[in-house]
């Protein structure tokens, strides 16, 4: 199977992932308290993506500008999360008063759908570039979809839309995820600026997104399991790389 093949598929499923999570919060009486580890160890996985991989891969396509994509990647996401949407979470979250705004709750979601997009720009510049890298973007990237999914539909619930909007709303970031693949197996050229944005995207997901809901929970066990998605990462680098 070719790379764009490849990257299609998995983006196709990292999409379904986002719609499992919102089904999470439109199912009633749903068990959730898990996800909460999937948010530590996601955070760990995704730091050694971007840093031990990412990065280097990034030098190596796009040189001395490297660094200022990576940059540039990761104030793309706090720009929308933070100066457009003014209100932004992504661990678990129930919104069980409704403070959050119909307005305030879309431009949530827009914030969450920039984001996914360049999910998808990851997984298909990795499989463009290599499929060991491919495949370990796209188990960071898995791993945050479900929290992901679980949040968009959540601040939705709490803006007063209706269970099948704030499912559709999931639906949306994952479409947006295919798109993001899309682009960079039809601009294939665009991977030597795709990679290094992509990176500083995944950087912030996992430390100004993840990390902060991880220190949010009390006791040691979840902070631990941040180590084990690192530890995961770099098993995988050693055995399969």
């Amino acid at each position: 199977m070719n790379p764009i093949t490849t990257s299609i598929l998995l983006g196709i499923a990292a999409a379904a992932a986002n719609g499992l999570g919102g089904a999470v919060v439109v199912q009633k009486e749903w068990e959730r308290r898990y996800l909460r580890y999937f948010v530590a160890l996601g955070a760990g996985f995704m730091l050694g993506t971007a840093l031990l991989e990412m990065l280097p891969e990034s030098i190596q396509l796009a040189g001395p500008n490297a660094p200022l994509l990576l940059l540039g990647g990761y104030f793309i996401v706090h720009f929308f999360e933070h100066t457009v949407t003014g209100h932004f979470h992504f661990g678990e979250e129930t919104h069980t008063e409704q403070f959050v705004r119909r307005r305030r709750s879309y431009s949530v979601l827009l914030g969450l759908i920039i984001h996914t997009f360049f999910d998808g720009i990851a997984i298909a510049s990795g499989f463009l570039i290599s499929g060991w890298l491919g495949w370990i973007i796209f188990l960071a990237v898995i791993l945050h979809k479900v929290p992901e999914g679980f949040t968009a539909s959540s601040v939705m619930l709490a803006g007063g839309s209706t269970r099948k909007a704030a499912w559709l709303a999931s639906v949306a970031l994952g479409v947006a995820t295919v798109i993001g693949v899309l682009t960079v197996t039809v601009f294939t050229r665009s991977i030597t600026d795709g990679l290094p944005l992509a990176a500083g995207v995944t950087l912030y997901v996992a430390a100004s997104d993840l990390i902060p809901e991880v220190n949010k929970e009390p006791g040691v066990r979840i902070a631990l399991v941040v180590f084990v998605g690192v530890g995961l990462f770099l098993l995988l680098r050693h055995w399969f790389h």
